[in-house]
Order: structure tokens, then C-alpha cells, then sequence
């Protein structure tokens, strides 16, 4: 069985840092795409960071130069560090992965989410 389980939320202040991990067990995320998405209050769940051996990585315009996402595939974890965080980035954060090798596309698993919480 797949999991996904996601780690580091908190509050913070704005201007703040946050790393998130997300750990896989029951699969390996080596070669795999791997994504980062959050949700805030009444809002859709947007993509905030992917990363793959095909297309490297990927950010949304809204968090590029201050969020990176990095894997360790010896840790079958991948990482989103958030800088200079914002009270706009406050939300659910979720990591996904899919399920085979290669590009990135539809996500098949996701983690349960960490709560990001900035404030002004």
C-alpha cells in the first residue's frame, strides 16, 4: 500500500521559512514525478512545485525565486523549502506522485496534507 506522508507545516511569520517533507512507503519515488499543491479557504488546489527527471522543475509564477523542491531518493522523500513566505501562501500543502516513470501528468497518490499558516 502507497503512502504518502507529509511533514513541517506550522506557522510562521511572514518573510518566514518552512520546509515540508514528504516520505513514500510501499513505493519508490526514483524516477518518478513528483508534485507539490496547496489549497487555501475556498479556494481550488493549485500546483506549487514539480519535480522530474524529464523536465527538471517546474514552479508556479507565484512562488518562483522564494520556494524549491528537491528530492533524496535514499530517503524516499522529497522536499519543498518555502522563503520569504507570505500571508497569501497560508493552506493545505499536499504531496503527490504518479504512479509510473517519466513525465509528469495526473497524480495518482497523494499524502493526507501539512497546514501552512503565515501570518502579517
Amino acid at each position: 500500500q502507497v503512502q504518502l506522508v507529509e511533514s513541517g507545516g506550522g506557522s510562521v511569520q511572514a518573510g518566514g521559512s518552512l520546509r515540508l517533507s514528504c516520505t513514500a512507503s510501499g513505493y519508490s519515488l526514483s524516477n518518478k514525478c513528483m508534485g507539490w499543491f496547496r489549497q487555501a479557504p475556498g479556494k481550488e488546489r493549485e500546483g506549487v512545485a514539480r519535480i522530474s527527471g524529464l523536465i527538471g522543475t517546474w514552479y508556479a509564477d507565484s512562488v518562483k525565486g522564494r520556494f524549491t523542491i528537491s528530492r533524496d531518493n535514499t530517503k524516499n522523500t522529497v522536499y519543498l523549502q518555502m522563503n520569504s513566505l507570505k500571508p497569501e501562501d497560508t493552506g493545505m500543502y499536499y504531496c503527490a506522485a504518479r504512479r509510473l516513470s517519466g513525465s509528469c501528468g495526473d497524480f495518482n497518490y497523494w499524502g493526507q496534507g501539512t497546514q501552512v499558516t503565515v501570518s502579517s
